[in-house]
């Protein structure tokens, strides 16, 4: 069993930044490729950003390319999502997620954290 435990959220005005942080326990985190995925309310959960196990390889949803970045720290168990020059249509529950096996920007991880909530306001 994995845990992921994810932290950070909060209000935030627009042109702001957030720093997300998803805390793993459970499986060797140093080995599993981590992902972010956002679902706003009535919409389904959307890919936002990946990272392969060893940091060298990330992968972005377009509508964030160039404003967030993620990255993480095999030595904490933790992956991060520093989120800048926030926008309204960024508001949404935003979950980090963990799989052994490819980069995929797909809804195909198999351990889920709860989420932390991202509101941006106009």
């Amino acid at each position: 069993q994995v845990q992921l435990v994810e932290s950070g959220g909060g209000l935030v005005q627009a042109g702001g930044s957030l720093r997300l942080s998803c805390a793993a326990s459970g499986r060797t985190f140093s080995s599993a490729a981590m992902g972010w995925f956002r679902q706003a309310p009535g919409k389904e959960r959307e890919f936002v950003a990946a990272i392969n196990w060893s940091g060298g390889t990330t992968y972005y949803a377009d509508s964030v390319k160039g404003r967030f970045t993620i990255s993480r720290d095999n030595a904490k168990n933790t992956v991060y999502l520093q989120m800048n020059s926030l926008k309204p249509e960024d508001t949404a529950a935003y979950h980090c997620a963990a799989k052994w096996g490819l980069l995929s920007n797909k809804v195909d991880y198999n351990y889920w954290g709860q989420g932390t909530q991202v509101t941006v306001s106009s």
